[in-house]
């Protein structure tokens, strides 16, 4: 008798109002009709930008743990934040021998279709971070043909009679070190070293 296959299925709903009952209903219903019995239900109620999900982390701790032998998703942008995202988690899914199906999609890593697709994806974000590299690069080198400042500003310096005004501010008027960096325009390691030198300009 041919072993079931253990499924996760993971959801996802941006905003409190909204419900992933439906997504979960579909996906049951799905898994059944393959012959898959459901193990674990793994939900999020958050922002699919967010890098940490508590559902999803939960969810990769325990494909790790081979909880589960494929994970099932309603669609993509229910499971990843990006095509990079994707692919990664499509590596690790691959590395631990754990399939992949997203419903909208009908993406199945279990056939050969669906490996297809994911050695495309792969492409797709290769060619989606050199192109960011690139812009990066062109980026850099015209502000630099342009004479522009790269990098964060330099710490504005400060004179010998602003040091002494800094440690009487801060010894008469008990100014804080935050404070004392907001009245002189410059940095809270400036107002630092000012603090505790003896009579010398930073």
């Amino acid at each position: 008798m041919k072993k079931q296959k253990r499924v996760a299925i993971y959801t996802r709903v941006s905003t409190q109002d909204q419900s992933t009952k439906a997504q979960e209903k579909e996906l049951t219903l799905y898994a059944a009709n393959r012959g898959w019995v459901v193990t674990q239900h793994y939900s999020d109620t958050i922002s699919g930008a967010k890098e940490s999900r508590p559902g999803l982390d939960q969810l990769m701790t325990d494909c790790k743990k081979r909880r589960a032998d494929l994970v099932l998703v309603w669609k993509f942008d229910r499971f990843a934040r990006s095509v990079s995202h994707l692919l990664r988690a499509l590596e690790t899914f691959e590395e631990m021998g754990v399939e992949f199906v997203s419903l909208s999609e009908q993406i199945d890593t279990s056939t050969a279709a669906g490996r297809m697709i994911f050695t495309v994806l792969g492409a797709v974000a290769a060619l989606e971070r050199s192109l960011i590299a690139e812009r990066v690069r062109l980026g850099i080198e015209n502000a630099r043909r342009e004479g522009k400042q790269l990098g964060r500003p330099p710490i504005r310096k400060l004179t010998v009679e602003e040091i002494k005004r800094v440690r009487a501010d801060r010894v008469k008027a008990k100014l804080s070190l935050r404070q004392l960096a907001t009245k002189y325009r410059t940095s809270l390691w400036a107002i630092q070293i000012a603090t505790t030198r003896q009579k010398t300009a930073v």
